[in-house]
Formats: C-alpha cells, structure tokens, sequence
C-alpha cells in the first residue's frame, strides 16, 4: 500500500509541475506572428507562424495560397498550367485560397449518411467541409507548410524527471 502511496504522490507532484513546462513563448501561440519574408523567382512572400495545440509539437512557418500556375480562366480553361505571373512587394500569404471545385457528399442528414458510409469517414467529412467550402476553378495554389527556424524561439528545454521509488 506504501507503494501506491508513494506513486500517488510523484504522480502528483508531475501533473502539478508538467503544465509549467512550455518551451514555446505565448507570443507564438497566437496564429498572427508573420514569418521570415522568403524570395521566390515570382515574387517575396511572408507567412504566418503557426503553434500547434500539442505541446509535443513544434512551431511551423505557414505559407497559404502561393500561386503556381496563372488562372486557369477563359481561354486557360482545360489547357495545361501556365506559369504564374510576377507580383511586386512581398504577398502576405496567410489565408487559404479556394480550392478546385469537387462533389461532396451530402451529410446534413446524419442517418442516411451513416447508411452510405462509415461513422469515421462521416467524422473526417465534417471536419473537413469547412475547408472545402470555397470553391473556384482558380484553384492552383499551394500551401507551404515549413518547420519553423528559430524565429521568436527561446532554448529553454523543460526537463521531466520521474521517480519510481518501489518498497
């Protein structure tokens, strides 16, 4: 019995100490810090720094909606890619572009979708549909997702120790 005593306690002891431990500043947590400016051959373009809810994970450098091809509109309609034009400045891309137009199947009525298809795709679709609901034949886009290089990051690195006392 000593001995669940003294696990209950480091046990304790861990979960009190282990919310501490955050080697990323706060700062980072908000999805707003705009990123390095990187030079492309079209055109510099900044990003957004994105903080992962998992504390397991680390900060990345998001780059969202970065041209690759000219639209493909009017007479570029069902022709291959063509490359993009050049853009002066720097393009802050830190939203989503649309994406290409796709038939969704139709979950409103959750019973009948169960019928047509398992509860976890169900789950995944509903998830999902939010991003998928601007929809445009311009839709070359890309969306740049890069591990963050030292920017705003401290080395402060959180150290857990754990005890197993046995008796």
């Amino acid at each position: 019995m000593a001995h669940l005593s003294h696990l209950f306690w480091i046990f304790l002891v861990f979960l009190l100490d282990y919310h501490q431990c955050d080697p990323v500043p706060s700062e980072v947590h908000r999805n707003s810090l705009t990123s390095r400016t990187v030079k492309t051959k079209y055109g510099d373009v900044s990003g957004v720094i994105v903080t992962p809810e998992s504390k397991h994970l680390e900060p990345v450098e998001v780059f969202r909606g970065i041209p690759y091809a000219s639209p493909p509109l009017g007479s570029l309609r069902f022709m291959p890619p063509v490359t993009g034009a050049l853009w002066q400045g720097v393009k802050i891309a830190d939203s989503f572009s649309p994406v290409c137009p796709q038939r969704l199947p139709d979950i409103a009525n959750e019973t009948a979708a169960l019928r047509k298809m398992p509860r976890g795709r169900l789950e995944y679709l509903k998830r999902l549909l939010p991003y998928l609901r601007n929809q445009s034949e311009d839709c070359l886009y890309l969306n740049i997702y890069a591990p963050a290089q030292g920017l705003l990051l401290s080395e402060n690195i959180c150290l857990i120790i754990y005890l197993l006392i046995l008796d």
